[in-house]
């Protein structure tokens, strides 16, 4: 391949004549098809000249063409009497100065146009043209191919063929859609042959080719080859740019093959390719990926005189970034200038996206900066492939710049431009400026697709606010966005990871309603689901329905079915579905080897968990750093640090990076043994390898200060952590609480006895708040929303509601601010404590903020209410959250089926479904019968 290209071949008349013969047949089929696909139109053709009473209408949509089959119905000012007016003025002289007619310009359409010349065939075919060329300069105005065709039979019929030439070539390049380039080649070919009553009127070579290019365009192969056929058929000889398209085509399906036949056509016509014939070849091997053969035809174009160009070198470039060699385009790059070629704003944007792609995004942002000195002005894609670029590589504000940028240069963002920002805030956890750009993105008339909600969906329910995601797929069913299954996957992992298995399962029965068929991954979260929750039963049983269904099980859900029977400790089945996972031929991989290993080591069967080690590593999978954190926090459970550290350097020697983890792991020991200098020197390391502690290990070294009697320590490390970007966990809170018992009760040297994390919420008081909050005052983090929060969840855990009530009402004189999240436990905590009226007012101040609450704790709230029998606060708050957007599935789900039916509450259930539906709120059939099935 490339060697003809290279060598000039000149194949024989006799292998040139079968090779046609083939495409003639294969043309002819195609051509049968066509004609009984468009039979309709043709009819529909026809009728509108024959009938003015019943005229056809021709909807313009882009340029496409759609056939309405019922006559046209028009408003009374644009019927008959309008027509007859137009037609009266172009029978005047000077018409075009003729104010009526003037008026007339803005409200003519492209089907009133096609309309108006079927009622009125006989017009002057200079007056048509003129009026079409009046109409043309109109804004309103949009020429679709029935309308070109309506005028270019007029200037046929009066042999205007010059004219009829013109509209001709327009009428093809009109077309923006397939449709409308299939329907231009019709009208051609009937034309052409004088079919149907058309006047004949030939297609020349020009027009030829201007129909390949419109094929072309739409990689339409079949209609090119039959095309290509019928030129020859009316002896109408191919020239370079006939070919040239041929080939183009074929080379941009990577079809080099076929392309190389219609490069032997040129030679045996006479002809020589040209510059755009090598360009094309360059381009069909790369998308064959083989860049060295395109390279070969590259280096060749100069000494078959034919002149390298930018797009020579664009697709060249292009095929080595595509091919991973970016340092070789880069090259190429910088030699443009050899052959007088200027890098253009594709060459530009096919490097920058390389490099992004690379991760090399200080690069790609120099050569971006770099084509703007060049004066070389990006275009959409190249701001969108920035976007993305520095979006993806979490240079949010970078990207707001460039997306800001592009704005004001005057490029309009795209869908994709808006996703790419959606995605990187999402993957951040930032939410709230994620919503900010896709209202953003609506304000500017770009609408959402089903990507951009997918963004939102996953985001939000990677920050386990799920009920969001519900209301966003409300949000995409009213605004006509289709959601596909990657939307419903998830959302069903979006509740699984809320442990709700129950709506998780509504949710597949959606899919079978929108026809969207289940896949692994929406099975994998709820066998996933089922195990953490302990069922491991019934995911068992999920796990064997699925052969029955079509699906085949993976290592994932092998793994999460594994890992359920470990935590139950049923490790026969463990066993028995590890060595079935083998006999199907699915192999283990280290995730399924370190559960094994795991759950063996948690309940001290050391024997068999290193049994398994051996299995791994016969079988040839590498352990990853999972594996040795397991194996080092047994060790170190034994505070054996000689052998902890000799697998820490193994592990280190063998290419992998420890992570906080593994460094925690042995914090956890240092400090069990109140070697708190040791356990700094892990800190200092931690620093000098560029892992920052998290959440744990703060916590842990907090323990491990306490332990020895540094208390004032552990407030400082308090610092550090919240200092750092770190929330103090709610068992961090216990474990200062600990302390601060055991020094209030044992003094400061901690002589006599020891309290445990999990009795300090029984022993704490509202005296010993307020120390610790006076510590934290003291050591300069003074409490936070996120204090109070885990002081009053601690109390209500163990049920001194007195005391947290206490708490609340210091929150309140404070005027601590609370974020959403915050919110919502206040609010749980207030269930949990009865205290239901200050939930009530806690739902109100979070709905004034725009705050949504969970949908779970809106159950608790109502079912609270009504125990209480508080039934018109119920209804109130009930009512109010149908204006909020959730989805009103899922609050029939949660509120009326999980929460009052289960409880009994049957006729209070029924009243707020009226209310519902008074409301307005559709629910799914699916949900109704859930309800009907509650009733009962």
């Amino acid at each position: 391949m490339g060697q003809n290209l290279l060598q000039f071949p000149r194949l024989t008349l006799v292998a040139s004549h079968f090779r046609r013969l083939s495409i003639l047949r294969s043309g002819l089929a195609f051509m049968n098809d066509v004609f009984r696909r468009l039979s309709a139109v043709v009819f529909a053709v026809k009728m509108m000249r024959s009938s003015s009473s019943a005229p056809v209408r021709f909807l313009p949509l882009c340029h496409s063409f759609t056939v309405v089959s019922e006559p046209v119905s028009l408003p009374d000012h644009y019927s008959g009497d309008l027509f007859r007016q137009l037609f009266t003025i172009l029978c005047q002289p000077n018409w075009t100065k003729n104010p009526d007619f003037r008026k007339l310009i803005p409200s003519m359409s492209s089907s009133l146009f096609t309309s108006f010349l079927s009622q009125y065939p006989h017009l002057s075919h200079h007056v048509a043209l003129s009026f079409f060329n009046h109409l043309s300069t109109a804004p309103s105005f949009n020429p679709d191919v029935q309308a070109y065709a309506s005028l270019l039979r007029i200037l046929v019929e009066n042999n205007s063929f010059r004219d009829a030439e013109i509209i001709r070539i327009l009428m093809v390049k009109s077309c923006e859609t397939v449709e409308a380039s299939i329907l231009a080649l019709d009208i051609l070919r009937k034309m052409n042959r004088g079919e149907d009553g058309e006047f004949r009127f030939r297609v020349s070579l020009r027009c030829y080719n201007m129909i390949l290019m419109s094929l072309a365009r739409f990689l339409l192969i079949d209609e090119m080859k039959a095309v290509y056929k019928e030129m020859l058929d009316d002896n109408v000889s191919p020239n370079t740019y006939t070919f040239n398209t041929m080939i183009n085509a074929y080379c941009k399906l990577g079809n080099v093959t076929e392309a190389e036949h219609y490069l032997s056509m040129i030679f045996q016509v006479g002809l020589k390719p040209d510059t755009h014939t090598f360009t094309s070849f360059i381009l069909g091997h790369c998308r064959k990926r083989d860049v060295d053969t395109a390279k070969m035809v590259f280096m060749a174009m100069p000494g078959k005189g034919c002149p390298r160009n930018q797009v020579s070198y664009n697709n060249l470039i292009h095929g080595l970034c595509e091919a991973g060699r970016v340092e070789e385009a880069k090259t190429l790059f910088s030699e443009m200038k050899n052959d007088s070629c200027i890098p253009n704003v594709r060459t530009y944007t096919i490097l920058i996206d390389a490099l992004f792609g690379l991760e090399r995004s200080q690069e790609a942002l120099g050569l971006f900066h770099e084509m703007k000195e060049k004066g070389c002005r990006p275009n959409a894609y190249t701001y969108t492939v920035v976007v993305d670029g520095t979006s993806e590589d979490g240079m949010l504000d970078e990207a707001m710049k460039v997306l800001q940028e592009m704005l004001d240069s005057g490029s309009f963002p795209s869908t994709s431009t808006y996703n790419a920002l959606i995605n990187g805030y999402c993957k951040k956890g930032m939410m709230s400026a994620a919503l900010e750009m896709l209202h953003s993105m609506e304000s500017n008339d770009c609408k959402p697709n089903v990507r951009t909600y997918n963004e939102l969906i996953s985001g939000f329910c990677q920050e386990m606010e799920v009920h969001k995601g519900m209301q966003l797929l409300t949000k995409m069913l009213e605004q006509g966005v289709t959601p596909n299954l990657v939307t419903f996957n998830l959302l069903v992992c979006g509740h699984c990871k809320r442990g709700d298995v129950d709506n998780a399962l509504r949710l597949l029965w959606l899919m079978d309603e929108k026809n969207i068929v289940p896949d692994q991954l929406t099975y994998g979260p709820l066998i996933d689901a089922l195990c953490a929750k302990g069922n491991t039963d019934e995911a068992q049983a999920t796990f064997n329905s699925l052969k029955e269904l079509g699906i085949h099980v993976n290592d994932v859900m092998f793994t999460s079915l594994i890992d359920g029977y470990c935590n139950a400790a049923k490790f026969d089945l463990a066993h028995h579905l590890f060595e079935a996972m083998l006999a199907q031929g699915c192999f283990p991989n280290s995730f399924t080897y370190n559960t094994m290993i795991n759950g063996l080591f948690k309940v001290n069967k050391r024997k068999e968990a290193f049994r398994y080690l051996q299995k791994m590593l016969r079988s040839g999978t590498e352990p990853d750093l999972a594996t040795y954190s397991i194996i080092l926090e047994q060790i170190l459970k034994e505070f054996n640090f000689d052998s902890a550290y000799r697998i820490f350097n193994h592990l280190i020697s063998v290419g992998l990076k420890p992570d906080v983890c593994l460094y925690t792991s042995f914090l956890v020991a240092y400090c069990k043994l109140g070697k708190i200098k040791e356990a700094e020197d892990v800190i200092e390391k931690m620093k000098k390898e560029s892992v920052q502690p998290d959440v744990m290990a703060y916590t842990v070294l907090i323990d491990g200060y306490g332990r020895s009697g540094f208390l004032d320590k552990s407030f400082n490390v308090l610092k550090s952590m919240v200092v750092s970007g770190h929330e103090p966990s709610h068992f961090t809170y216990a474990v200062l609480i600990k302390h601060l018992l055991h020094e209030n009760f044992f003094g400061e040297n901690g002589n006599g006895g020891s309290i445990s994390v999990n009795n300090a919420w029984k022993l704490m008081d509202h005296s010993m708040v307020l120390k610790l909050f006076a510590k934290m005052e003291t050591h300069g983090c003074p409490p936070r929303a996120n204090t109070y929060i885990a002081v009053i969840s601690g109390f209500c855990s163990e049920g001194f509601f007195e005391d947290a009530c206490k708490v609340v009402d210091h929150l309140k004189q404070h005027g601590i601010p609370l974020n959403e999240k915050d919110y919502n436990k206040l609010v749980e905590s207030c269930c949990n404590m009865k205290m239901h009226e200050e939930a009530v007012n806690l739902i109100n101040a979070m709905l004034c903020r725009g705050f949504l609450p969970h949908v779970e704790l809106m159950k608790h709230l109502v079912c609270g209410l009504y125990d209480e029998g508080h039934e018109v606060e119920a209804k109130e708050i009930f009512y109010r959250l149908l204006h909020c957007g959730y989805n009103y599935d899922e609050l029939a789900w949660k509120v009326l089926i999980d929460g009052l039916l289960k409880r009994g509450f049957v006729g209070q259930c029924s009243e707020l479904l009226v209310l519902m539906k008074k409301s307005g709120c559709t629910l799914n059939p699916q949900t109704r019968e859930m309800l009907i099935q509650g009733f009962q």
